[in-house]
């Protein structure tokens, strides 16, 4: 069976290459209109129905019915077709950020340039701006982006890979009784982006496990062991090179260790949890016993940075409000985007009114749980948030985020957004370099500068929990915590199932190191009433 990505990424081509071709625009609109419905849902397929699909909002019979082709046979026949007319390296060059299908076309059709390779010398030669809707400035951002590609081939989203290696994992198990079995590497060590999986099996007889490697995009590196040794190599292949050299790994002999810990035991230090193993400041710190209790998914009380059908979200305030509330939380802050966001159907002055009123209607109905009410406020070239004072004094905490105008220079970023901070309205710092992992590098800051800004001005700071996000890099949490700024998790869930990109947030926040002392929604309402007041 396909797998939802494959699925969406299918329906996205085939209205590329019809596109790419000029047939149907109205054809290439729905598909296109379809994968990112579907996208933006991050739509399960197994197990629904025709009848189910039928039902989204925005699909229909007619796309239904493609999708269930891809389902049930496994590939569509329309694309089928489309792939065959069109050379592999001019479906390859769609795949570079800034190049639609009209201007794959023109490279094509004008210059006979079909692949990617051929694309980037083009570049180097100048040719690209000799081309109609081209220029020196396009002819650059295309070449950045392929080099950006590249650099990032083989490289997938944790989030991605999680779950289907697990699957194997588990396969294995149900083949082989009575092995120890374990993740080592970059996955391990929960790393945002994975460009290798490997994993410890403690047998020396190797075997072939690929007829059980479904749906995982990466080739496995098996590692076996004797049994004896295993927890000795769990902490070797866990580890980066740094990490084992700052342990003095090399003195210990391999031999028989009851479990990870005896093995840190062994070298005179409390245990490291693999998460940390990346030979920064960990080992320092549990040499002073300074390693705190790392967050977890429980500690949480509440999920802040929320979307709803106000803008651009797929479910209503309420289904939002309920669904977090199922999940066992305290609170729900709904933060729908701001009226300088056309593009997210942001909110006017009167339709925050609007919503700020069935906020009340709605908590007059629940116990022992609060919607609180938020917004996140585009931060505008100037610096400046896009509402008066008169309005973000109506929120109980305020959102600010850039979202448009991304390519900046650092010292224009910096300004931007340390006049956003310290507007005296705003409680978070959103997505502070606007990065999308392995699509979009974010815009440069000086980070010590604007975490030394959110000090000064009682203003947390956003890790956007998003798998593809996962903004501000974990690498710089220790200097928050140092600085005493809050961190704050946010899933930014445009659909009631994003909650659950909560896991991903806290994740990388223990390998930042972060404690729930330090993370703003592992507040109490009370106490997060009272942080949001200062």
């Amino acid at each position: 069976m396909m797998g939802d990505d494959e699925i969406i990424e299918s329906l996205e081509l085939t209205g590329k290459l019809i596109d790419l071709h000029e047939d149907n625009p109205f054809k290439s609109k729905a598909y296109a209109n379809a994968a990112f419905k579907l996208n933006k849902l991050r739509y399960h397929f197994e197990g629904k129905t025709k009848s189910d699909i039928e039902s989204i909002e925005g699909i229909g019979k007619s796309m239904a019915a493609k999708i269930m082709e891809l389902l049930e046979q496994g590939e569509l026949k329309e694309l089928r077709e489309l792939v065959d007319k069109t050379p592999a390296g001019v479906i390859d060059m769609m795949g570079i950020k800034g190049l639609g299908p009209k201007k794959v076309r023109a490279l094509w059709q004008e210059l006979n340039i079909e692949s990617v390779g051929e694309l980037l010398y083009a570049c180097n030669e100048n040719r690209l701006v000799t081309l109609k809707g081209f220029g020196d400035k396009t002819q650059k951002a295309v070449k950045q982006s392929i080099e950006f590609k590249i650099s990032n081939n083989n490289k997938f989203h944790y989030a991605a890979l999680e779950k289907p290696v697990y699957q194997l994992i588990d396969a294995i198990r149900a083949n082989e009784k009575n092995v120890q079995i374990a993740l080592i590497g970059a996955m391990a060590r929960k790393l945002e982006v994975i460009d290798s999986i490997d994993i410890l099996i403690d047998q020396t007889l190797q075997k072939d496990y690929s007829a059980l490697e479904q749906l995982i995009p990466l080739k496995i590196n098996y590692h076996f062991c004797e049994a004896n040794q295993f927890y000795y190599k769990c902490i070797e292949g866990s580890s980066t090179n740094e990490h084992l050299e700052k342990i003095n790994f090399g003195s210990l002999a391999p031999a028989y260790y009851s479990d990870e810990s005896a093995v840190y035991a062994k070298l005179g230090l409390p245990f490291i949890q693999s998460e940390l193993r990346e030979g920064l400041t960990e080992v320092d710190a549990a040499k002073q016993n300074k390693i705190p209790n790392l967050i977890e998914l429980k500690d949480l009380k509440g999920i802040l940075h929320n979307h709803s059908t106000y803008s651009d979200g797929v479910n209503t305030l309420k289904e939002m409000a309920d669904y977090c509330q199922s999940l066992g939380y305290e609170y729900f802050g709904i933060c729908d985007h701001s009226k300088s966001a056309f593009y997210a159907n942001g909110l006017s002055v009167e339709r925050v009114l609007a919503q700020q009123a069935e906020i009340d209607q709605l908590n007059a109905q629940y116990q022992n749980f609060k919607i609180l009410k938020g917004i996140e406020s585009d931060i505008l070239n100037d610096g400046s948030l896009d509402y008066s004072d008169d309005i973000l004094k109506t929120f109980d905490f305020v959102v600010a985020s850039v979202h448009s105008n991304l390519k900046m220079s650092e010292e224009k970023a910096n300004q931007r957004l340390i006049k956003a901070i310290e507007n005296p309205y705003t409680s978070i710092l959103g997505h502070p370099t606007g990065r999308l992992l392995l699509a979009r590098p974010g815009y440069p800051i000086n980070h010590q500068l604007i975490i030394d800004a959110c000090a000064a001005n009682n203003v947390s700071i956003e890790l956007n929990a998003h798998p593809y996000r996962l903004d501000i890099d974990w690498r710089w949490i220790p200097y928050c915590l140092e600085k005493g700024v809050k961190i704050s998790i946010n899933p930014d869930a445009h659909q009631m199932e994003g909650f659950h990109d909560m896991y991903y947030g806290v994740c990388v926040a223990r390998k930042g190191m972060l404690s729930k002392e330090h993370c703003l929604n592992a507040l109490s309402l009370n106490e997060l009433y009272t942080a949001f007041k200062k």
